[in-house]
């Protein structure tokens, strides 16, 4: 399906708390798309109670610390990508649950969501941006290092019993700003 034929025009907001089971829709779709892409899995999210999706939502709007995104084309998600404040270092943001539905693919979706993350990482002055990706997939490799992003340390195994090896990546914003 072309870009036009999926709605055209990508706009990146973030999440409402009222809207928690959209999330919880888009987050079993893409663990259900993509299950060597993530550190969670199907079966641990979609075990999850159904307050624990509201309250990760509720929280993400209030907490000052999280930013959780959608992207929306043609009126439908598109896509997802949650950044967080780091626990330890308050100057570094993290990056995950990046996903863009099939359909939306080679639309503009990711890089529109990354832009958005980093825009809401500079504003609020921080140093770093971190995430980590699946080695092979290398579009996802290819729009991160188009954003500045650098593999540091060695691949680590995604999760306990995945196939897939992960790289960290780093943006150090006092570079690119």
């Amino acid at each position: 399906m072309s870009c036009q034929a999926s709605g055209g025009a990508v706009l990146v907001r973030r999440l409402q708390p009222q809207e928690w089971q959209s999330y919880r829709a888009i987050r079993l779709r893409a663990l259900a798309d993509a299950p060597d892409a993530f550190g969670s899995t199907l079966a641990r999210e979609e075990a999850l109670p159904e307050d624990t999706w509201a309250a990760r939502v509720a929280k993400s709007a209030v907490s000052g610390i999280d930013c959780a995104l959608v992207a929306e084309q043609g009126g439908l998600l598109a896509g997802l990508l949650w950044a967080k404040v780091d626990a330890q270092d308050a100057a570094r943001v993290n990056l995950f649950q990046m996903w863009v539905a099939p359909e939306s693919r080679g639309c503009g979706v990711a890089a529109a969501l990354l832009d958005e993350a980093l825009g809401w990482a500079r504003a609020r002055g921080t140093r770093v941006v971190h995430l980590g990706v699946n080695n092979a997939n290398a579009g996802a490799l290819r729009l991160y290092e188009r954003a500045g992003f650098r593999p540091i340390g060695v691949p680590y195994l995604m999760r306990e019993g995945a196939p897939h090896m992960e790289q960290e990546m780093r943006l150090d914003l006092s570079v690119t700003a």
